[in-house]
């Protein structure tokens, strides 16, 4: 019973804490959004922007530059705990990237300040507690996960998908399903408590399917689309891994790795002709503008647009940067799935969605977290056509993710090493 007392006290004072951290997030990250569309100029600066958060995490960072994995690795292997530095660091590091223009997101804001401060909350407001009952390092991991899943739904108002996401991403393959009930009530209070403060999330289009309710050759256009948001996904994982080793090997100075990428992003806009494929993409002031919002409606995107902001993504984040790669997966997938439709004759919103969240299922491994996405966002109406998407691109896009903590079944039924079967307490 006390421990059952002392989990729900900190689900509750946990989801309270990273819903209101969240909105604040999100809040500040539209005033500097704001800032950088009424100042083109502050592009120039992205490079200083770079260095600055370098040196930033190179003398306060202690390890946590490794962000979402260092909260994984936690969670497979509970022992220090996430460092409440995590996220005041990533925080400013997210809204410096932003603020001069750099392509990344904000999922991994808002994971690794879920993580930090649920971390914390347990360490030093419960500690009284610690010796309770033989599953501390059990509750530890559960409370991690479920400060991911807290963060996840609160930076973007799906609540059931971030749950499952907490689960999900942790294994290929494998559903940590223990923690599934503080996942979801986390992620459940987070959003509601963003919601109170104010924030609003973006509005996208409901998917309605005209006659009946799986059509084969509608299905098997999805199957081919999904093949190629599966194939985009394994292009994006692979580029970033190797930019990433790229800028370590050749760049030997921590903070030029970012002053150098800085200055690649700049020459890609310049020679590109365009900053649509700049920050998250999500919305533009520029009527005319690329973006994720665009990519619902015929002639939304251009051939090439998935291929650009991934390209300036990877160097963004390669670098050094700091954000996410989730909100700009979105972006490649919409834009992606809107070419794909005007080729297959195929509805655009439904392929612009069907990308959106497919391309992130591959790239994350996490196909059932995405499909839920896909019916909070989008509706119910698309259900066959959002679950075979996920399931085939995830398939196609192979072992290989974004998250190299990743745990990934071998033969034999092990995962790295690890049994198969949930720990006592998971």
């Amino acid at each position: 019973m006390r421990r059952a007392v002392r989990l729900a006290a900190l689900v509750i004072t946990l989801s309270c804490c990273i819903g209101s951290a969240v909105a604040f997030f999100l809040w500040a990250l539209n005033v500097v959004t704001a800032a950088r569309f009424a100042v083109p100029t502050l592009l120039w600066f992205l490079p200083v922007g770079g260095a600055a958060i370098a040196l930033l995490y190179g003398r306060s960072g202690g390890g946590v530059e490794r962000g979402n994995n260092l909260i994984i690795d936690e969670i497979h292997a509970p022992g220090g705990g996430v460092p409440a530095r995590l996220a005041p660091l990533v925080l400013l590091g997210t809204l410096v990237t932003h603020l001069f223009g750099g392509s990344a997101g904000r999922e991994g804001t808002a994971i690794q300040m879920g993580g930090s401060i649920a971390s914390a909350i347990d360490r030093h407001l419960f500690s009284r507690w610690r010796n309770v009952g033989t599953h501390v390092a059990a509750d530890r991991a559960m409370m991690l996960q479920a400060g991911m899943a807290a963060g996840f739904s609160a930076v973007f108002g799906t609540p059931v998908a971030g749950a499952i996401f907490a689960i999900e991403v942790l294994r290929v393959g494998r559903l940590a399903h223990g923690a599934l009930v503080p996942c979801l009530v986390a992620a459940l209070i987070a959003n509601q408590v963003t919601l109170a403060w104010g924030i609003h999330h973006i509005l996208y289009p409901t998917i309605v399917i005209s006659g009946a309710w799986i059509s084969l050759p509608l299905l098997a256009q999805v199957v081919v689309a999904a093949i190629a948001f599966g194939l985009t996904s394994r292009l994006f994982a692979s580029t970033a891994h190797g930019v990433s080793a790229a800028f370590a090997r050749l760049v030997t100075v921590p903070w030029l790795r970012p002053v150098l990428g800085g200055g690649v992003v700049i020459a890609l806009t310049y020679a590109t002709g365009t900053r649509d494929y700049l920050g998250l993409g999500v919305t533009s002031p520029d009527a005319n503008a690329i973006t994720i919002v665009s990519a619902f409606r015929e002639g939304g995107a251009e051939t090439w647009s998935w291929l650009l902001k991934g390209l300036f993504t990877v160097v963004t984040i390669g670098s050094g940067f700091k954000g996410g790669e989730v909100t700009p997966l979105f972006f490649i997938g919409a834009t992606l799935g809107n070419v794909l439709a005007s080729g297959l004759q195929a509805p655009v919103e439904l392929f612009a969605a069907l990308g959106f969240v497919a391309v992130f299922a591959g790239a994350t491994n996490t196909p059932l977290a995405c499909t839920v996405m896909g019916l909070e966002l989008f509706g119910v109406g698309a259900l066959p056509y959002m679950a075979v998407a996920c399931v085939v691109a995830f398939l196609v896009s192979g072992p290989t993710g974004v998250y190299t903590a990743q745990r990934r079944r071998r033969d034999g039924g092990a995962v790295d090493g690890l049994a198969v079967h949930s720990p006592p307490g998971s």
